[in-house]
């Protein structure tokens, strides 16, 4: 991992991994080191298209990977509307960061576990929604915060042996996030006011953290 950790702290430009066909070549790389389980953070800004990338290498890697998801450790609905937050919902600490540091470091130091997952049609998440074996060959992370250095992100990022950034233009990212908002039932208008409020501000912040990634993706070819 000598040029992983080269890159941790950002002082190198990242490499690129531009179309599939590098991304699955750099899988491949992944799965042939030593340690078990390789775990793998995949980042971008709200819209990037992160999720839909983690979802087609699990479903290209079946049972020699498993999946961690950030979303998972959203804060519930009423505890974010008890501690003043529930109006912009998906910001850095509107998320359990220290137990989702603390269930990759059970990860990625070998164990099974139960772990969190997110139900988008109900907003919430569900408790123990998802069983990671310590068999998995590669454990995907995927959400917008693993490249913070602040304090509890930080300490996600020390449990990944790689991550990428999902790179995507900002045109296309908004308007996939007002289609998003909209099939989960807000109206345009409305889909639009919490792109621009509270969706811009986080992607912001995720993209000023791009330089802590290993790798930039850059994918249009996604199946």
């Amino acid at each position: 991992m000598t040029e992983t950790t080269a890159r941790a702290g950002g002082s190198l430009e990242p490499a690129r991994l531009s179309g599939m066909a590098a991304v699955h070549r750099r899988i491949e790389e992944l799965l042939s080191l030593p340690r078990r389980p390789v775990v793998l953070g995949i980042v971008g800004a709200p819209g990037s298209g992160k999720t839909t990338l983690a979802d087609h290498l699990l479903e290209r890697l079946g049972s020699r990977a498993a999946l961690l998801s950030m979303d998972g450790f959203h804060l519930s609905n009423a505890e974010l509307a008890r501690l003043g937050r529930r109006d912009r919902k998906g910001a850095p600490d509107t998320f359990d960061a220290a137990g989702y540091a603390h269930a990759l470091g059970r990860i990625h130091a070998g164990e099974s576990i139960f772990a969190p997952t997110f139900d988008r049609r109900l907003d919430e998440g569900v408790a123990a929604g998802t069983w990671i074996s310590a068999e998995a060959e590669i454990v995907l992370t995927e959400g917008n915060y693993l490249l913070l250095d602040d304090a509890p992100w930080a300490d996600v990022f020390a449990h990944l042996d790689e991550a990428w950034f999902v790179g995507v233009d900002d045109d296309l990212r908004r308007k996939r996030l007002v289609a998003r908002h909209m099939r989960f039932g807000m109206t345009e208008a409305q889909a639009r006011a919490w792109t621009l409020d509270v969706d811009e501000p986080n992607a912001r912040r995720v993209t000023a953290s791009r330089s802590r990634a290993h790798r930039i993706v850059e994918v249009d070819d996604l199946p």
